[in-house]
């Protein structure tokens, strides 16, 4: 069984395909997409829960990785496989 991965995400977001296309290359299962911009109470959910404005910000498990330069640095790091095999 592979982490749960969550991403906040908007439908024109070039940083969130690349930061999925990138966790499938890594072997990540499924990736549930919550649409900000669809929703804006999940917004608000969002900066309140990471403290950040911007898109993606990615969950694996109960960690917050970031966006997608937070998630490739992690990666770069060695700190990627470990939660995505958690």
């Amino acid at each position: 069984m592979s982490a749960q991965i969550l991403m906040y995400s908007t439908a024109i977001c070039p940083y969130c395909v690349r930061a999925e296309s990138y966790l499938r290359a890594k072997g990540a299962g499924e990736i549930a997409k919550i649409r900000v911009d669809l929703d804006p109470a999940r917004r608000v959910e969002m900066m309140q829960r990471t403290g950040r404005r911007t898109v993606p910000q990615i969950y694996i498990g109960e960690r917050h990785v970031g966006g997608y330069e937070d998630l490739v640095a992690l990666d770069r790091a060695g700190g990627l496989g470990p939660l995505l095999a958690a």
